[in-house]
């Protein structure tokens, strides 16, 4: 999560919803009636995330409406270390680790671009008479968000592109759960 967070919103909107796709799982993988309906493993105990995913969602649309664009307020390392922590241990104690890969699509797209400009860079790179490291570049910056700006996206229109690609990842997570 802490790579995502290089836009005013582009961060906690996708953990909002991540938060929020979260207390729905760990709603139903608490309930006995409906963990055996859906036939997920039933985990004792972990309704109460419900609480906790549901106080994470609400806490990140208070920040939202400080830190939509123009910034008032910025999140840091300390907010996107955390509340990326708290997402991947919901999931974790939920037993729903592999469907935060797709609720956290964007997250994982992210770190995924990065990856890939620093590998194909280092395997391409050549040293130049000058002493400058030069190599194939597969974006124009990375991670992704920065690679649209360089497109000339305006930050509101990659933010609000991104909450939509994440709300269609969460939907899809959700829809897994009568195909398992």
């Amino acid at each position: 999560m802490n790579l995502t967070d290089g836009l005013d919103g582009l961060a906690i909107g996708p953990s909002v919803i991540c938060a929020a796709t979260y207390m729905l799982f760990a709603y139903l993988a608490g309930n006995v009636v409906i963990s055996n309906y859906l036939q997920i493993q039933y985990v004792p105990g972990v309704g109460e995330l419900t609480i906790f995913c549901g106080a994470l969602a609400g806490a990140g649309l208070g920040f939202l409406w400080f830190n939509a664009y123009p910034a008032q307020v910025f999140m840091g390392d300390t907010g996107s270390l955390s509340i990326g922590g708290a997402l991947g241990v919901v999931a974790v104690m939920a037993k729903q680790e592999i469907v935060l890969a797709l609720v956290g699509g964007i997250f994982v797209i992210e770190t995924l671009s990065v990856i890939i400009q620093v590998k194909v860079f280092q395997w391409t790179k050549k040293r130049k008479p000058d002493g400058r490291e030069v190599g194939v570049r597969i974006f124009r910056m990375a991670p992704l968000h920065h690679h649209f700006e360089k497109l000339g996206w305006a930050e509101p229109k990659i933010i609000v592109r991104f909450w939509i690609i994440s709300i269609i990842l969460a939907l899809l997570a959700v829809s897994t759960l009568k195909i398992r």
